[in-house]
């Protein structure tokens, strides 16, 4: 299958390493019309505000917002996260594309001199536990009873899916566990069908409604 990252900042490389180990066509994506020729979606981590503008300078934005309510399969690490989230909490003004219904704080396990690496207990992904890498993460403090939760930290998820959407508050791609990448693709890319409802049409990212 052909995988895109979102290739505008944030860790490109990393992604599209993990897709190539998996046997798959891996693409940077930088314009829109390269969204449609995709399977899936991986969108990195980085600084969401930069990627925002960028994205919206790039003429992404929009095209994306659309797909995903239409059931595009995406993944969002970290920042990924905060994008795809319905709201954020310590930035209520800071626009995202409201795909998924959970409220973020940005940067909720500290700053950068406070990553840290943690074994994740992920039963999705079978018994071994996951190695995960915590780099200025966003904490989920808000999900909709739609979202389901694989894997928690402190009575936090850290990782989710709502339908057609995956994400993470931390970093698999900096590690060599390709589970997580696997699971995105197999269970998720692999099985969304025809995504494109060309019948419905996504709100204005703009809107204050909450998804949560």
């Amino acid at each position: 299958m052909k995988i895109g990252v979102l290739g505008i900042q944030g860790d490109i490389q990393e992604h599209l390493k993990m897709i190539e180990k998996l046997g798959h066509e891996a693409i940077w994506v930088k314009r829109p019309e390269q969204l449609n020729k995709l399977s899936g979606l991986i969108m990195p981590g980085g600084e969401s505000t930069t990627m925002i503008k960028l994205m919206k300078r790039f003429g992404v934005w929009e095209p994306l917002h659309q797909m995903l309510w239409n059931g595009f399969p995406v993944y969002g690490t970290c920042a990924g996260l905060v994008l795809l989230a319905s709201e954020i909490e310590n930035y209520p003004n800071q626009d995202s594309l409201k795909a998924l219904p959970v409220k973020v704080e940005r940067n909720g396990y500290g700053r950068q001199v406070d990553s840290f690496e943690v074994e994740l207990n992920i039963p999705v992904l079978g018994d071994q536990l996951f190695n995960a890498v915590f780099i200025r993460a966003p904490i989920i403090v808000k999900w909709d009873k739609s979202v389901e939760v694989l894997s928690i930290y402190k009575k936090a998820p850290v990782l989710v899916r709502h339908d057609n959407i995956l994400a993470s508050s931390f970093h698999p791609e900096l590690t060599e566990d390709t589970r997580i990448h696997e699971y995105f693709i197999n269970e998720i890319v692999g099985k969304a069908g025809r995504w494109q409802n060309l019948g419905s049409k996504a709100p204005k990212t703009e809107s204050s409604k909450s998804r949560v």
